[in-house]
């Protein structure tokens, strides 16, 4: 195994990847292109936390809108925490927007607006971890860090054809992704071991004709590119289940509250409903608890929402309030909300879909 690990040298792979990046990099709105200024540290920390179990596709219109609205770290620190999770409704992960809007207010009023320039300081603040903190530190600050995505595990993982599936191989690929990381340009290396598993060491049918590292790859070599890395076959998700109350008044508006703050969706806003659990709520069950006095209806159909690790079923109960609200509404958690304003508050994505069927069904 270590003879065909040394076909891989680390003084000739780098060279060759960055002259390969500096013709072929992506264009990204987060990214300085090979050869200018660094792109500061506020914008790819911003970038690299949106990209989070992300696509490219889906972050690109996210960053460009907040950049426009938040330029600096200041102004992101100083908006209302509300603000900053309506305008991320849609990106998931919503603990991720909580821990932006802290880490904006460490930096900024903690900080006089600067990030940390190493990679060691980067992890004191909220919500970076070791990857995102080796991002930032090697694309804003030119600090040699090994920055390993998903993208990275694959391109290492196939250069020396590892044949220990994830996650017990994570160790030996981070290992191996550090002695590969090059003393000069270790930001511009980042990214192009990024790009090269984006665009050529792509998952399935990968583009080695096209690659600047097939003559040392071992997984090229064997044909066995296409099947590394090895993973363990997933567990099948769970499913769990509940019954969501869609109150609407006369006027159209919609009655909503906003989650506890912490656990799933904390923080958000949604339309009331049962507890998730993992056994299907009976008619009975739903109408016992059901606020209000009713008459609750059940609707037609079932809504149905994949969050990372469950999917989630959810039938929808609708009723009609009497014209002042048949709920006393607390102005932090309880509001009524009318669907032309739907806009303004920060409904996640399965929530939108409730909504949707209610406005459908009734």
């Amino acid at each position: 195994m270590r003879k065909q690990r040394d076909n891989v040298s680390a003084t000739e792979w780098a060279p060759g990847l960055l002259q390969w990046y500096d013709r072929h990099a992506r264009r990204l709105p987060w990214r300085a292109p090979p050869g200018a200024p660094r792109t500061p540290a506020y914008e790819v920390w911003l970038s690299e936390i949106m990209l989070q179990q992300t696509t490219v596709v889906t972050v690109a219109p996210y960053f460009e809108a907040f950049l426009r609205r938040w330029p600096r770290v200041e102004d992101l620190a100083q908006a209302p925490l509300d603000d900053v999770l309506t305008a991320w409704a849609g990106l998931g992960y919503y603990a991720r927007a909580r821990n932006l809007h802290r880490c904006a207010q460490v930096v900024a009023f903690e900080r006089a607006g600067r990030f940390p320039d190493t990679q060691a300081d980067l992890l004191e603040l909220p919500g970076i971890g070791p990857y995102t903190a080796a991002a930032i530190a090697a694309i804003a600050f030119d600090e040699r860090a090994a920055v390993v995505d998903g993208n990275v595990e694959r391109v290492v993982a196939r250069l020396f054809a590892l044949d220990t599936p994830l996650p017990e191989v994570k160790p030996e690929i981070r290992r191996l992704a550090d002695e590969l990381t090059p003393q000069a340009r270790p930001g511009d290396y980042a990214q192009a071991m990024m790009d090269l598993g984006a665009t050529l060491c792509v998952p399935k049918n990968p583009k080695c004709i096209l690659c600047p590292g097939r003559e040392g790859c071992q997984a090229h070599a064997r044909g066995i590119a296409d099947s590394l890395p090895r993973r363990r076959p997933k567990a099948e998700k769970p499913t769990r289940y509940a019954g969501a109350f869609f109150l609407t008044r006369p006027d159209g508006a919609i009655w909503l509250r906003r989650r506890p703050e912490k656990g799933l969706l904390g923080g958000m806003i949604e339309v009331p409903s049962t507890d998730w659990r993992g056994q299907v709520w009976s008619d009975g069950e739903v109408e016992a608890i059901a606020p209000g006095s009713g008459p609750w209806h059940k609707l037609p159909g079932l809504v149905r929402h994949t969050f990372t690790h469950f999917h989630f079923h959810i039938t929808v109960w609708s009723a009609r309030a009497a014209p002042e609200g048949v709920l006393e509404t607390n102005e932090e958690d309880d509001r009524w909300v009318l669907p032309d304003r739907l806009s303004d508050v920060a409904l996640p994505t399965v929530m939108r879909k409730i909504i949707d069927h209610g406005l459908k069904n009734i």
